[in-house]
């Protein structure tokens, strides 16, 4: 076929990226990218696997900006796979590429196609369309997901003026925080948003129709924790079980983003725990989730046990992040316990209960629990006393040095380790952040932080307050982005 070199180069390389992909193209000029080569772009990747855009090379009848910059602009959309400069015309590279799908915008409908009968002779398909308009709803759903309004967070003047904090020092813990080696263990949770625009109710049914416009995946669970601790500048080891499927290399791909020490163990018994989110407005409507809940064998715990003891020679502090879906079975989480206090390695707990039923008593001698208030009367089978009585009973019953119980909008009470005049120091902190978009992974961030503070010497008090200023980060955008070191500075300065 009589195709210039670079159009072989980027054939061969295609070749290798798609495999068995339905395949989708797309060509155009591309001059200066508008709402109607979004909507097309888009369009064109719903309708395969993989969308290849041709960038019309600078002989293009109409092409007047540079093609290096009209190349680049492409590759920036979100939906576009693969884009590459064409120098050919664009009906000899399809005839090249076979593609199953061609697309092209509704302006050419009635003109001259020459791609019509070659896509047709080998059994593709010549689409036309210009797409929809929920494109322009994207951006301002990644601009509410990522960025983080600090007019939103309130600081706890009162409870700082009562523990003698002050920003120096917050920010000389945030600082020591970073040469901490810590071990995350527990449940890896796949967090997915799906963005929908309402259409309104169906005639045949009361029921409420959406359209699906962005699907963005996050890692949550115990995964959110160790990526927590390393954005934070600890060195960060997480040992966790997954299923034999595509959510499990998601988990793989961006934990090493992360740079986050993975030790995954496959469960072919059980999938990658995902969990889906139908939003719309800003609220969510519907939650789905793909999970199993029974303990993992024997097997694959006598392997972890094997690995970990290396890994916990050069740990400081060690973090149970339990969401009861099998991973930590007690007869394991005793014996992790136990060699960690042979060692002297600090730890903490969380165990959630938000759908199934928990026990965060089970972590014994941790510096640290922090269940919310149904978390805390499940695992004290206690529904009628108050919170400072409900959080001595845990304490007794877990041996905890320091028991946080979270209240969501309430703040949390604070039950402080035994003073010499055998007392336990309690205080209640208010919520810090007084508009909440997603309060998914609030405890997460809380326990991270405010037990990497306990780890390099803070006390229960300037650790509840750091750990409280993550957890209003966290909650002030969707969906779980491990925290920031500069994030929490611009809050401690706030």
């Amino acid at each position: 076929m009589n195709l210039c070199a670079s159009s072989h180069v980027e054939l061969e390389r295609l070749a290798l990226a798609t495999g068995s992909k339905r395949v989708v193209f797309v060509s155009g000029n591309f001059n200066i990218l508008h709402p109607g080569h979004l909507r097309l772009l888009r369009f064109a990747q719903e309708c395969g696997d993989y969308l290849v855009v041709g960038v019309l090379g600078s002989s293009s009848s109409g092409a007047y900006v540079d093609v290096n910059f009209r190349l680049e602009g492409v590759q920036a959309i979100q939906w576009v796979d693969y884009a590459f400069i064409l120098h050919e015309p664009p009906a000899k590279f399809i005839k090249a590429l076979r593609p199953e799908i061609v697309v092209k915008g509704n302006e050419h409908e009635g003109e001259d196609n020459p791609e019509s009968e070659i896509v047709a002779d080998y059994g593709g398909k010549l689409l036309f369309s210009s797409g929809d308009t929920v494109f322009s709803s994207v951006d301002l759903l990644r601009k509410e997901w990522q960025e983080l309004n600090l007019s939103t967070i309130r600081l706890p003047h009162d409870y700082l003026s009562r523990h003698d904090i002050d920003s120096d020092g917050i920010l000389a813990i945030l600082e020591r925080m970073k040469q901490l080696r810590v071990c995350v263990l527990g449940d890896t949770i796949i967090d997915e948003y799906i963005s929908c625009d309402p259409i309104g109710m169906s005639q045949e049914d009361p029921t409420i129709v959406v359209t699906p416009v962005m699907h963005e995946k996050f890692i949550g669970g115990a995964g959110i924790v160790a990526a927590h601790a390393r954005n934070l500048g600890a060195q960060a080891s997480f040992f966790t079980v997954l299923g034999a499927d595509e959510t499990a290399g998601f988990v793989r791909e961006k934990l090493k983003t992360f740079n986050v020490d993975l030790f995954d163990y496959e469960d072919d018994s059980r999938p990658t725990t995902l969990k889906q989110r139908f939003r719309a407005s800003g609220k969510t409507l519907l939650r789905v989730s793909h999970l199993r809940q029974h303990d993992i064998s024997s097997e694959l715990r006598e392997k972890i046990m094997n690995d970990i003891g290396a890994v916990l020679e050069n740990v400081d502090l060690l973090l149970f992040a339990d969401f009861n879906y099998g991973c930590l079975p007690q007869s394991m989480v005793a014996e992790i316990i136990s060699e960690c206090q042979q060692r002297g390695i600090m730890m903490a707990a969380d165990s959630q209960s938000s759908s199934q039923v928990g026990d965060v008593s089970r972590f014994k001698g941790m510096v640290l629990v922090t269940p919310t208030e149904r978390e805390a009367r499940l695992a004290a089978q206690d529904f009628d006393s108050g919170l400072v009585v409900l959080a001595e009973k845990l304490r007794e019953k877990s041996h905890a040095e320091n028991v946080v119980v979270t209240l969501g909008s309430e703040g949390m009470l604070i039950q402080a380790k035994l003073t010499k005049q055998n007392q336990w120091p309690t205080d209640r902190m208010p919520a810090l952040n007084m508009a909440p978009k997603d309060t998914a992974g609030a405890g997460d961030s809380f326990l991270t932080a405010a037990a990497m503070a306990l780890a390099v010497g803070a006390n229960i008090w300037q650790a509840s307050y750091l750990g409280s200023l993550a957890a209003a980060c966290q909650v002030g955008r969707i969906g779980n982005i491990p925290l920031s070191h500069d994030e929490l500075v611009a809050e401690i300065l706030n």
